[in-house]
């Protein structure tokens, strides 16, 4: 039984590979005759390159005893090797991106300024942040200040109508008992009724009167700052907010020199305070003194 051989082949830019496979019935050769054929012909273009490729294949008769399938793979290089520079640069890319890949990166050691200036930026963000929160505490805290202050004006206007209710009260008590005690007025503690009144609404009086006192003393007052000096920039620091941020004063301006001031809300009490005048601290005649040394400062009295 004769059997065609065909050839099938694929192109490549480094190798070519052909494919043969035959179908026989009979194991023992016959005949066998070699015949020389082109099978095709490439043309392939890599980059602006031309190559032309050549595949032979051979045709056999073979007779078999036995039907078999059988499949051969063929090697073929190319005449002429390709080459191209897209690819060269692309290799060399390819080269230049792996140097310069993350992980190399990452892998190697820092050095000890490196290191030095990762923890003072890690330490300075901690700061920022404490900061932040601090400040943001500390608006808080005066927003819950001022709502106080209304609460305790608001509360003292409400005494002050009490204290004038009751001193009516008073009078009038006070008028009845210098008037003609009726018979059979009943006494209590040894005391007339109506002198019994009269004693214990003036106790009432004198009661909200130091209650009015006492929300005086909470309530906050206005206190004027003052600095006199030739300066830039002045800031009046002090225990009135825990030597925190302090207060800058206003700069007027009167020929020889200028005055700053400023005007703090503070209870009455005592106060240290000083002031730093551009970056250095300094004290103020204005004010009296206390501590020696380092810890002098002047004295605040708010009454």
């Amino acid at each position: 039984m004769e059997c065609h051989m065909i050839g099938i082949s694929r192109g490549c830019p480094e190798n070519q590979v052909s494919w043969f496979s035959w179908k026989s019935t009979n194991l023992d050769w016959e005949d066998v005759r070699s015949l020389r054929c082109n099978v095709t012909r490439w043309n392939l273009r890599v980059g602006s390159q031309k190559c032309t490729l050549t595949c032979q294949a051979f045709v056999g008769k073979q007779s078999m005893h036995q039907k078999l399938w059988r499949t051969y793979s063929m090697p073929i290089n190319l005449d002429e090797e390709s080459s191209s520079p897209f690819s060269q640069d692309y290799s060399s890319d390819n080269e230049n991106a792996s140097d310069d890949s993350p992980e190399e990166l990452l892998d190697q050691p820092l050095g000890s300024d490196e290191l030095k200036t990762l923890l003072v930026d890690s330490e300075r963000t901690k700061l920022v942040k404490k900061l932040s929160e601090a400040n943001q505490q500390n608006r808080f805290l005066k927003r819950q200040l001022y709502i106080m202050e209304d609460a305790l004006v608001n509360f003292k206007s409400e005494l002050a109508v009490m204290e004038l209710e009751v001193q009516a009260l008073v009078s009038l008590a006070e008028e009845i008992a210098k008037s003609g005690i009726p018979e059979g007025s009943r006494k209590i503690n040894g005391k007339y009724i109506q002198s019994h009144l009269h004693s214990r609404l003036e106790a009432v009086h004198e009661k909200l009167k130091e209650q009015i006192k006492d929300v005086d003393a909470a309530q906050s007052k206005e206190v004027s700052i003052l600095w006199c000096g030739m300066a830039e920039s002045v800031q009046v620091m002090g225990t009135f907010d825990g030597w925190s941020q302090g207060e800058h004063l206003s700069p007027e301006y009167t020929g020889s020199f200028t005055k700053f001031s400023t005007t703090l809300m503070l209870r009455p009490g005592r106060y240290e305070i000083k002031f730093l005048v551009d970056g250095e601290w300094q004290l103020s005649p204005e004010f009296p003194t206390v501590g020696e040394g380092l810890m002098e400062n002047n004295l605040l009295i708010v009454k």
